[in-house]
């Protein structure tokens, strides 16, 4: 067993153009005061992280460290939700999901799926020059708009999605190899990697790559009624990240899962701030403390009634609380005897 690493914080939700989130050491020296020991870089943010640099750039990448390491934090992974969620995009999609591109593969959704490709491989080596070992991102996806279908699916539609969303990943799950970075996708609705059918679908149409991994996102299952403590014990060698998300299901008998076109407040699944939903983390930490997960445990804030700053302020001490400082040692070694063949032999009548 190994101790989980904690807390750490997602800077994508807090990112914004006034102090102190404006910057990164704005953000970071904030993210300390309230007792965090990590921080996750949203990539698509140019005031805290210039991606190229960090790729191309050991010295750049060096000083982004220490510039954080200044602040008491470390980096815990850089994340690419926005670029990872444009490596597949369906076109029902194009026009919402435009503005997480540059500007200049906007409307031209072949060089958006290129520029994101490229936007990966990059994020693969800044992890590598960071000295990070994983990296948070999405899937993408091409079928999500037949998950509940009517009329029905024509028969080998999914099949034929999954299979060009494994051909575009391939080449960016090996330059991560090749960095030595596991790709941790967060399971998701509106990914094509949504719960853990959806992930062994993938997994097997990339030949069970080795860098084909899970960020642990409980919140999404939730609000999908899906098994969220089951789901660490099938895939526990597999989750590489953590984000720590509290939310909360009260279905009615006007809605349920779908939520009924309703906003985030009047929905019967929303998000909520850690404590104030129904997770159970004290069993989730437990879990993975059981199975030798040793990254990070990151808060990523959204909470339809609760502002940021308290959700922030309030995760850094909920999380801590819960990490568990696993044991080295037997809770029954007091009452040891030692271990004595003979003495077996002779307990079990055998001598």
């Amino acid at each position: 067993m190994r101790t989980i690493k904690g807390p750490a914080i997602f800077l994508a939700q807090f990112a914004g153009d006034s102090a102190p989130f404006d910057t990164l050491d704005n953000i970071c020296e904030w993210a300390a005061g309230l007792g965090y020991k990590g921080v996750q870089i949203p990539t698509w943010v140019p005031s805290f992280i210039d991606l190229e640099k960090a790729a191309t750039s050991k010295t750049y990448a060096d000083e982004l460290k220490g510039r954080v390491a200044q602040h008491g934090l470390e980096i815990t992974e850089l994340s690419t939700h926005l670029q990872g969620q444009l490596v597949a995009v369906h076109p029902a999609y194009d026009h919402a999901f435009d503005g997480f591109a540059a500007p200049e593969v906007r409307g031209n959704p072949k060089a958006r799926a290129e520029w994101a490709v490229q936007q990966l491989k990059w994020a693969a080596k800044a992890s590598e020059h960071l000295g990070l070992t994983g990296h948070a991102t999405f899937s993408g996806a091409l079928a999500w708009p037949y998950l509940y279908p009517w009329p029905q699916r024509p028969e080998g539609l999914v099949e034929e999605a999954f299979d060009e969303l494994a051909r575009r990943w391939l080449p960016i799950l090996d330059a991560f190899d090749a960095s030595g970075v596991d790709v941790c996708y967060e399971i998701h609705p509106g990914e094509d990697l949504h719960d853990g059918v959806s992930y062994e679908m993938f997994l097997e149409r990339v030949n069970n790559h080795a860098r084909a991994n899970l960020l642990y996102d409980p919140s999404h299952f939730v609000l999908q009624q899906l098994d969220y403590l089951q789901y660490i014990d099938f895939y526990h060698d597999r989750i590489r990240a953590f984000h720590v998300k509290d939310a909360e299901f009260n279905p009615s008998g006007k809605q349920g899962v779908y939520g009924g076109f309703q906003s985030w407040i009047n929905r019967a699944g929303r998000f909520r701030s850690l404590g104030d939903g129904q997770v159970d983390f004290a069993s989730i930490f437990s879990k993975l403390s059981q199975y030798g997960f040793d990254g990070w445990a990151v808060l990523e804030w959204e909470c339809a009634i609760k502002s940021a700053e308290q959700g922030a302020a309030e995760g850094a001490p909920f999380i801590a609380s819960h990490i568990i400082e696993v044991t080295e040692k037997a809770f029954d070694d007091f009452a040891s005897s030692g271990a004595d063949t003979a003495a077996n032999r002779k307990m079990l009548g055998l001598d």
